[in-house]
């Protein structure tokens, strides 16, 4: 009544009076669904009728601490302060001020000082547990959100932090110890089974993360979570066939999601029937285009299919996703060697090494591209750069004996290729593989001999 009373209010320009409770409840309703500026409004017709309402007041520094405008709160804090010393929302404030400025030791002491003024402390508890753990002071705050689990056991946002606090500094034991312990005063929170599964998850346990997940299920058989994590601990297992109907019931429960159309593409991969991979693959790109992941095992089902033209075809649409991705590049080079584009490789292997991609087979797969396009100076550059890098290196020793011949340079030649013949002799064969010409000269065969 209030509200509709006080929006016509604002639609005539007429002013009707309002007690203080009534504005707390309007400016309230507002700030719940994000209209600031309703809510700025509300409080200023509020204070003109009620100069004086603390708590009219205290909304008024809220909105300023929304707004970043935190010299403008302090100034009302302290005008408060010398009127009201204790009021524990003004502790609050002030903690959430200096939090904002990253002073979180000194909010914690304000947070402190507050516990002797409220009545009930779990907030306040919460808020000292999230200030430690700004500070990464994982203790602290478990201890400080195991309070607030002490006072309400289906405060689950206190036990998530709590079950973080424990993922943060590795101890998955004493997590699982834990919830176990949470389980057995209420063995009915699916939220608690949920997390000693993951728990179970993070530790390789599998049958006891399958057993926990159960009964999250169980419990809740709408619990999305629960079934997503079930099918991924049965995927860990080689259930595949078990984890496909659990992934399904996610997408009944729910809207469908790509995510879960990958993972069941997934299983049917390991389940050695890619046509129905491919299908789901392909549904979860009509859910969610941008998802590269889906194009790249698209690719991969294609490639091994011997389909480059489709291959290239999802690879190029991952590139559009993400053109800075190496492995897409390497795949894309890949694919278009078996399909002879043998430029579109060449750019491939360059985009690699300038993405960083400064393995030794990217360079070495780059000079026989270009050795095979005639391209022999391109080819010597790119393996003099792959030499700066890789000093003790056959395949790139004999691959630059062999360009440095042509290149009428048979000092440079014969040094590369005894430094070949001293790392590896026997990859003396990729001489007759890239070289046959070469292979076949005298000096080349004394020099091979000299070190048989």
């Amino acid at each position: 009544m209030s509200l509709s009373k006080f929006e016509s209010m604002l639609k005539t320009n007429d002013v009707y009076f309002f007690d203080a409770t009534e504005f707390e409840q309007i400016i309230q309703h507002y700030l719940n669904i994000g209209k600031h500026a309703l809510a700025k409004k509300a409080i200023q017709l509020g204070l003109s009728q009620h100069p004086h309402s603390i708590a009219l007041k205290l909304l008024k520094i809220e909105v300023f601490i929304f707004e970043d405008n935190f010299e403008s709160a302090v100034t009302l804090i302290t005008e408060i302060e010398a009127v009201e010393p204790h009021n524990d929302e003004l502790f609050i404030q002030k903690a959430v001020i200096l939090s904002k400025y990253k002073k979180h030791k000194e909010a914690i002491e304000v947070l402190k000082k507050s516990l002797d003024y409220v009545e009930d402390p779990v907030d306040i508890w919460a808020m000292i547990g999230m200030e430690y753990l700004y500070l990464d002071d994982y203790d602290n705050a478990r201890l400080n959100f195991a309070k607030c689990i002490d006072v309400d056991f289906e405060d689950y946002s206190s036990l998530y932090n709590i079950v973080y606090c424990f993922e943060m500094q590795e101890d998955f034991e004493q997590s699982i110890k834990f919830l176990e312990k949470y389980i057995d005063k209420n063995p009915y929170s699916e939220v608690a089974w949920h997390q000693l599964g993951k728990q179970y998850f993070e530790v390789q346990d599998y049958e006891n993360a399958l057993r926990a997940f159960d009964y999250a299920v169980i419990i809740d058989e709408s619990f999305i979570g629960g079934y997503l994590e079930k099918a991924k601990t049965l995927e860990q297992l080689g259930s595949y066939e078990e984890a496909i109907e659990n992934y399904l019931v996610t997408l009944e429960l729910d809207d469908p999601t790509a995510y879960a159309y990958v993972r069941i593409g997934q299983c049917y991969e390991k389940l050695e029937s890619p046509g129905t991979a491919i299908e789901y693959y392909k549904k979860a790109v009509y859910e969610d285009p941008l998802l590269d992941k889906a194009w790249l095992l698209l690719t991969n089902l294609y490639f091994e299919a011997e389909n480059y033209q489709k291959a290239v075809y999802y690879i190029n649409k991952a590139l559009q996703i993400d053109d800075s991705n190496i492995m897409y590049w390497r795949k894309y080079a890949e694919i278009n060697v078996k399909l002879n584009f043998f430029e579109e490789t060449v750019n491939a292997f360059q985009k690699c090494i300038e993405l960083g991609d400064i393995d030794i087979e990217i360079y070495i797969a780059l000079a026989d591209v270009l050795m095979y396009l005639g391209e022999f100076k391109d080819a010597l550059q790119i393996l003099i750069k792959a030499k700066k890098t890789y000093k003790e290196f056959a395949e790139l020793e004999y691959r630059l004996f062999g360009l440095f011949m042509i290149d009428e340079k048979e000092d440079y030649a014969y040094m590369h290729l005894k430094n070949a013949l001293s790392i590896d002799f026997e990859g003396r064969s990729l001489i007759e593989d890239l070289f046959p010409v070469i292979s076949k000269e005298e000096k080349t065969k004394h020099i091979i001999a000299q070190y048989s």
